[in-house]
């Protein structure tokens, strides 16, 4: 069998493949949204238009009620566009990487006679502090983020 992988996020070419991909993504983000109302007692409204504009929505409860409550939200609240997406995605792609070659560079120093185990405990501490303070600052962009898109 095969693993999942990561693919890029471009848009598909053929028309074939872009109406299955889609017609799949619908149903598994109207089931995770569903999952979502679910398990967190929460009120859901989803309102997707294909490339022929053609509706498609899921609510957990009654739409209009979810979209009144929308339009009538004063308070500041988390928004997102494509670019913020692809923005944060970069940087914990970024950031994982970093880790990872890390992890790498202390196991083989690890394999090595000349290092101590008191020297490679030492640096394995340290990449976990580097490991936090990325997530750290991930964190903090990704309020920022929120915090610039927010309606004042």
């Amino acid at each position: 069998t095969m693993g999942r992988k990561k693919i890029q996020i471009t848009r598909i070419m053929d028309e074939r493949n872009r109406q299955v991909t889609f017609t799949k993504r619908k149903f598994g983000l109207m089931k995770k949204a569903y999952e979502l109302s679910v398990l967190c007692d929460c009120e859901i409204a989803l309102i997707i238009f294909n490339s022929s504009n053609k509706l498609f929505q899921y609510a957990s409860t009654d739409m209009d009620k979810v979209l009144l409550k929308y339009t009538e939200y004063n308070e500041p609240h988390e928004s997102r566009t494509n670019s913020d997406i692809v923005e944060m995605d970069a940087c914990l792609d970024h950031s994982l990487m970093t880790q990872q070659r890390a992890r790498d560079f202390v196991s083989n120093l690890a394999c090595s006679p000349k290092w101590s185990s008191r020297l490679i405990i030492c640096l394995y501490c340290v990449l976990c502090v580097f490991s936090l303070s990325c997530l750290i600052q991930l964190r903090c962009q990704r309020v920022a983020i929120v915090s610039s898109s927010a309606p004042y």
